[in-house]
């Protein structure tokens, strides 16, 4: 059966010159019949807004879950894992660009139904599925299909978002996802307008609604940029507002960029301004924080908050020893672990398997 690509959308309203604006994000794209919003997906047709890549995919992909990065959510299991073309933010720094800001549908070369991968979730043992390499928020009605169709068969849906969205579609996109990790790609707003295209308020709206008014878990990553969002000051702020805003528990991962796209003069970060950026995090009072994209058996390992004892131990993304009990409180003195943990890890490892569909 041949899967309709095109598909209409609801979260659109027409203004005063005649134009259709997109509602999904705080971008509000205007636009004509005929033009597309800046994400690329989402286009102005016979007046009214449709996703033009319903069940299109640039590529399907069993990863391990620590590589969205989540290591609080079913440590150790596999993930499938797909993204579709385009954005609705134009970040300079992309590590994902030639997905994310691509404007070819050559780009989707995959497609599946939402049923078709609930059922290759169950297939190939994945506990859960991602919406990830680029934003799912920009495709909305598929990975809302998606997620209702792996709820049924028992998999759970995981969101890898920076969280540009407007309240009402955040609350009916969140409704159907387990987890999510939310890029926080600073803590000023001229880096997020200057750098991103974007605000970060917005962004900082929808961690707090995640925490305040969901059951999502949700871990947060920030790609750190040597000269633009890694000072010491805006680390400290960022990080005690995590804490003052969402609690100790929220795990903070602070990752390392490589120059790529529009930002190929910028040096690669330096792991040691990782784990300043952790020992910040930390000593503010972040429970659990990550270094990611550098080998770091420290950084990247999971200790107990209270005795600070090794809970799960990390080379990558291969897991060593596991000392979580039954209930996942620690092994060591019973402190209660923030997270969705099972009575004993997954056995994935670092093996990623791409994953083709007829």
């Amino acid at each position: 059966m041949t899967l309709q690509t095109v598909v209409p959308t609801r979260y659109w309203h027409r203004i005063d010159t005649g134009q259709i604006q997109c509602d999904v994000c705080p971008r509000a794209c205007k636009l004509r019949d005929g033009q597309q919003g800046l994400c690329f997906v989402r286009a102005c047709q016979d007046d009214k807004i449709v996703l033009t890549t319903y069940g299109r995919s640039s590529g399907f992909c069993v990863d391990p879950i620590e590589k969205k990065p989540l290591n609080h959510f079913l440590p150790g299991t596999p993930i499938l894992s797909f993204g579709t073309a385009g954005c609705n933010l134009a970040c300079k720094f992309c590590q994902n660009w030639d997905m994310s800001k691509s404007r070819q549908m050559d780009t989707l070369a995959d497609q599946a139904s939402p049923e078709a991968l609930a059922q290759a979730c169950v297939q190939l043992g994945c506990r859960s599925i991602a919406y990830t390499y680029n934003d799912p928020v920009i495709f909305f009605e598929y990975a809302i299909d998606v997620a209702q169709a792996c709820a049924e068969k028992g998999v759970k849906s995981v969101a890898v978002t920076a969280g540009y969205i407007c309240p009402e579609p955040r609350r009916e996109f969140f409704q159907h996802m387990d987890a999510a990790n939310v890029d926080l790609k600073g803590f000023t707003d001229d880096f997020y307008y200057r750098v991103c295209g974007a605000h970060l308020n917005d962004v900082l709206d929808t961690l707090l609604y995640l925490k305040h008014e969901t059951d999502v878990w949700f871990e947060i990553t920030t790609l750190i940029i040597p000269g633009e969002n890694d000072s010491d000051q805006e680390l400290d702020r960022m990080t005690r507002w995590v804490v003052d805003n969402l609690g100790n528990d929220v795990p903070c991962h602070f990752t390392a960029f490589h120059p790529d796209w529009k930002m190929l003069d910028k040096s690669a970060t330096p792991a040691a301004t990782l784990t300043r950026a952790r020992s910040i995090a930390m000593k503010n009072g972040v429970h659990h924080a990550y270094t990611g994209n550098v080998h770091d058996g420290d950084g990247g390992s999971t200790y107990c908050a209270a005795c600070t004892g090794l809970l799960i131990q990390r080379d990558w993304y291969q897991m060593g020893s596991w000392h979580l009990d039954e209930k996942g409180c620690c092994g060591h003195c019973g402190e209660p672990v923030a997270g969705v943990f099972e009575a004993l890890p997954g056995d994935w490892g670092a093996k990623r398997q791409p994953v083709r569909f007829k």
